[in-house]
C-alpha cells in the first residue's frame, strides 16, 4: 500500500528550523499499529495522520513511542499541508482530536490555534525531578499532563542539561521549562526523552500551559515568545480565558511516498 507523506517544519519561516512533523492524509483509518509502526520508523517527535469527516477533519498523532491527547506543531502542519499542499482554502479548518474540537485559521501569513487553556498549578515533585533537570527551578508547578519549572532567566534555561535517562522515570509525560526572555516575554524548553522525543523543538501544546501563566505573571493577553531548543521556533500567542491561540508559520520539507 502506498501513502503519500508530506514532513513540515511547523513554527518556522524556513527549513531546517521549528519543529519537523510528518503528515499522512488518509481515505480511511489504518489500524493503530500500523499508525505507530509509521511513526517510529519516521522518527520525528510526531506523526499526525487525519481522515475527512463531514465538514471536519479527524485528526491523530503519534509520537515514535506513543499515540498523543494535543499536539500544536503537527496541528499546525496538518492545516499547512491541506492549505498549501490539497487545496483547501476555507477560512477555518476543524478538527476533532481526543482533546476535542480545534479550529486553524489562516490569518497574516500564519496559522492561528484556537486550543484549551490549561494553566499550570502547585503541585509535589517527583524526587528524582530536580536531579534529572540538574538544575533545579525557582518554582515548580504542574499542568494536566507536564511538570512545570521555572527558571530566573534566559541564561540558566538555555544552560540547562538534563539527565534524560533519569527523565525517563519522572512520574509524569513530559517537562516544560520556562524563563523570562530576553528579547521575547518568554522562552521555553521541552523534555519528553520517555515519549521517544528527549528535547522537542517547538512545543505548541507546552504553550496551552505557558500561555495562562505568562499572561498572568506578565499581566498581558498578547505575548511573543521563543522555543530555545538548538532548531529553535516562534510563536505569537493570546490569552482568552478558557481558550488559548498559538500562532506561527510553517514551510514544506519534502512531500513523497510511504509504502506499507
Amino acid at each position: 500500500m502506498k501513502l503519500t507523506m508530506y514532513q513540515v517544519d511547523a513554527f518556522a519561516d524556513r527549513v531546517f528550523t521549528g519543529n519537523p512533523a510528518a503528515i499522512c492524509p488518509l481515505d480511511t483509518w489504518l489500524d493503530d499499529a500500523t499508525m505507530q509502526a509509521i511513526a517510529q520508523e519516521n522518527n520525528l517527535a510526531e506523526t499526525a495522520y487525519f481522515v475527512r469527516e463531514g465538514d471536519a477533519y479527524h485528526l491523530r498523532w503519534f509520537t515514535p513511542a506513543a499515540e498523543v491527547d494535543l499536539c500544536g506543531h503537527a496541528t499546525l502542519a496538518s492545516a499547512y499541508v491541506l492549505r498549501e499542499c490539497m487545496g483547501n482554502n476555507d477560512d477555518q479548518i476543524h478538527f476533532d482530536t481526543r482533546s476535542g474540537r480545534l479550529t486553524v485559521e489562516y490569518r497574516d501569513g500564519k496559522y492561528v490555534m484556537d486550543f484549551p487553556s490549561r494553566p499550570p498549578k502547585p503541585c509535589e515533585p517527583d524526587p528524582i525531578l530536580f536531579e534529572a533537570l540538574g538544575t533545579a527551578p525557582e518554582a515548580l508547578m504542574a499542568s494536566v499532563r507536564d511538570y512545570f519549572a521555572v527558571y530566573p532567566d534566559e541564561a540558566t534555561l538555555a544552560a540547562l542539561a538534563p539527565n534524560m535517562f533519569r527523565l525517563c522515570d519522572v512520574d509524569r509525560f513530559a517537562v516544560i521549562c520556562t524563563a523570562p526572555g530576553d528579547n521575547t516575554d518568554f522562552v521555553s524548553r521541552f523534555f519528553a526523552p520517555k515519549q521517544g522525543v528527549p528535547e522537542d523543538p517547538v512545543t505548541g501544546s507546552a504553550h496551552t500551559t505557558l500561555i495562562p501563566y505568562w499572561a498572568d505573571r506578565l499581566g498581558k493577553s498578547e505575548l511573543r515568545a521563543r522555543q530555545i531548543s538548538p532548531r529553535g521556533g516562534n510563536v505569537w500567542c493570546e490569552h482568552k480565558g478558557e481558550r488559548v491561540t498559538i500562532a506561527g508559520h510553517g514551510v514544506l520539507y519534502l512531500q513523497g511516498t510511504i509504502e506499507v
